[in-house]
């Protein structure tokens, strides 16, 4: 039984899977960031594809035109290089734009806007060579393997079958002028690209089940982790029972000091004792400040014994008010004949008019 206690065989409580997204541990994947920043790229490639080839074109054009009037000074070769670098740069900045905007949209859309002090915080425990071995050659880490070995066999053949695919193509090159080859090369790349990044997205959802799985088995819990959180969330339940019996208890000792200054005590006669207030200067109604059955009726009437309050017996009348009218509140208006009756017999008894 105990053995079973250790065993983290239980679904983790929302709280167990509260704190663990506050300490960075949340569903994951490589896999999906890289697929959609892939097919992103390729979009913007593809949308602004002529206008970087235009803007290529010219920058060559411009740099090999100028080969003549280049100083080979070495001051004079840093600005060429710097500004080649300024504008092969602003060429593929929408491309790295794009790139930018869906990696970090991929990894909000999933694990939302998530920042972790304790992910972030620096541990002895990951500088331990023992703990990075166990890491080495755990589950995860062969899946992980195992995962790169089929993505790259699988990209690599169906990048080598769309090549494979244009070598007629590519034969013809030589005869072709310069736009028509950037051409070809762009739309072989912009198709291998797209191809492979839908391959990415297919593998990329399956990496994200299996990272699902795996952090649904890495915060499951041990039944007494349970009973331990549901203790701290909720309270011990003895501490609790103790609580309510003490709140009951005070209850009843704040009812009992009500009775010595009641009207009338009601009752059926032996199980069932309620006691009524009245003031008709100051009442509306007749009020109920004490009941109780059993034990707790004998006291009441015992109390009212000892300070002289009437005990009437009325069953019909004590059941009814036992029932329907809570401790505190005034009796209904169906019972005001009733209880009026005992009243006027109370004054009479004690001579009031």
């Amino acid at each position: 039984m105990a053995e079973n206690d250790q065993e983290k065989t239980e679904q983790a409580t929302p709280k167990r899977q509260r704190d663990a997204r506050e300490k960075g541990q949340v569903v994951v994947s490589r896999e999906v960031s890289s697929a959609l920043v892939l097919l992103g790229a390729m979009i913007a490639f593809y949308a602004s594809g002529a206008w970087m080839f235009q803007r290529l074109a010219e920058m060559m054009r411009h740099f090999f035109g100028g080969m003549g009037t280049i100083s080979l000074r070495a001051d004079s070769l840093q600005t060429l290089l710097f500004h080649l670098f300024i504008d092969f740069f602003l060429i593929v900045f929408p491309v790295m734009l794009a790139a930018m905007i869906i990696g970090v949209a991929a990894n909000i859309m999933q694990v939302g806007f998530t920042i972790s002090t304790d992910a972030m915080s620096p541990k002895l425990s990951k500088l331990n060579p023992l703990q990075g071995i166990g890491k080495l050659l755990s589950l995860r880490s062969a899946v992980d393997l195992i995962k790169s070995l089929i993505k790259i066999v699988l990209l690599g053949w169906l990048s080598y079958s769309l090549i494979r695919g244009e070598i007629q193509k590519m034969l013809l090159l030589m005869r072709m002028d310069i736009m028509d080859i950037w051409t070809f090369i762009g739309e072989t790349a912009f198709r291998i690209g797209l191809y492979i990044g839908l391959a990415m997205v297919a593998i990329a959802a399956l990496d994200y089940l299996f990272q699902w799985w795996q952090h649904q088995k890495d915060i499951r819990m041990t039944k007494q982790e349970i009973k331990d959180e549901s203790k701290q969330t909720e309270g011990d339940p003895k501490i609790k029972s103790r609580i309510r019996s003490i709140q009951l208890e005070m209850s009843r000792r704040r009812m009992m000091q009500s009775v010595p200054g009641a009207t009338v005590v009601i009752t059926n006669p032996t199980h069932l004792a309620i006691a009524l207030i009245y003031d008709s200067k100051r009442m509306q109604a007749p009020k109920v400040v004490a009941k109780g059955a059993g034990f707790i009726a004998q006291t009441i009437k015992d109390i009212a014994r000892s300070h002289s309050v009437p005990i009437v017996e009325n069953k019909p009348l004590a059941r009814t008010l036992f029932k329907t009218v809570d401790l505190g509140a005034y009796i209904p208006f169906e019972l005001y004949k009733a209880v009026a009756e005992i009243l006027a017999y109370v004054y009479r008894l004690k001579g009031i008019h």
